[in-house]
């Protein structure tokens, strides 16, 4: 995919990995509308890279066809879409009060699962419409599992249930959307030095570390966020899941 003054969206954009995918797509050339429930973030980033902010439940579709509507209208009609919108709960099936409300489950899904394709069948629907470029395509979809879809530890079922249902619809529907010339891919990423685990005190991230091979360390979102570039400009790549994760297996005793 040539990036440079195409539209993209990222969601999840006010922070963490999409805050970082966004800055990188936006060093490429493209034209970034960062989406999030977070506002006054997604401003100061689309800020920085001279981007628009656009507010988005990526659960509910009203809100997404919404937001695809006003990047639309900022930038035109992306060619990328990056989805990173996500939350994680920790929560036993089986807690001290009883079981898991369902409620919570349901929350997880929704966001995780059901708001990532949620987002995708709008993008791809309007990257169908587009002229292919000179490789082909008219579009490249990147969403964000986790090591958990494999490894779910306790307390991650929901979490894990979400993720695992990105990673298995990822390889059907970049078969199906191959026609338009719109590629689908999908990064699985281990432990990552998010604002969550950076809150975490100095011991705690070296515990995490030392569970990762090599190199010992929690990833930086500018790994993810290479990543995804490459994924963009690689043509060959689709229908693919990519574990990027030092070779994390399984969490740290």
């Amino acid at each position: 995919m040539l990036l440079k003054d195409q539209a993209a969206i990222v969601t999840g954009g006010a922070s963490g990995l999409g805050a970082a995918t966004a800055r990188k797509l936006a060093a490429q050339g493209a034209k970034v509308a960062v989406c999030d429930l977070n506002a006054k973030l997604a401003e100061s980033v689309a800020a920085e890279i001279k981007g628009v902010a656009v507010t988005c439940d990526v659960s509910d579709a009203a809100s997404a066809e919404a937001a695809i509507a006003q990047a639309t209208k900022a930038h035109g009609p992306a060619r990328v879409l990056v989805n990173c919108a996500g939350i994680g709960v920790a929560k036993r099936v089986v807690g001290r009060d009883g079981p898991m409300a369902l409620a919570d489950f349901e929350k997880v899904i929704k966001v995780n699962l059901i708001g990532t394709f949620n987002m995708l069948r709008l993008a791809a629907t309007e990257m169908s419409k587009l002229e292919p470029q000179a490789t082909g395509e008219r579009g490249v979809i990147i969403n964000t599992a986790s090591v958990a879809a494999y490894d779910g530890q306790i307390g991650q079922s929901a979490y894990s249930a979400s993720k695992g249902g990105i990673v298995g619809m990822t390889l059907p529907i970049a078969r199906e959307l191959a026609q338009f010339g719109v590629r689908v891919l999908t990064i699985a990423p281990g432990l990552f030095l998010t604002p969550l685990l950076a809150n975490l005190p100095q011991e705690a991230q070296d515990s995490l570390a030392a569970a990762i091979p090599f190199p010992r360390r929690l990833g930086h979102a500018d790994e993810f966020a290479a990543l995804a570039l490459h994924m963009v400009e690689n043509s060959y790549l689709n229908g693919e899941v990519v574990r990027l994760d030092g070779s994390l297996r399984m969490a740290p005793k």
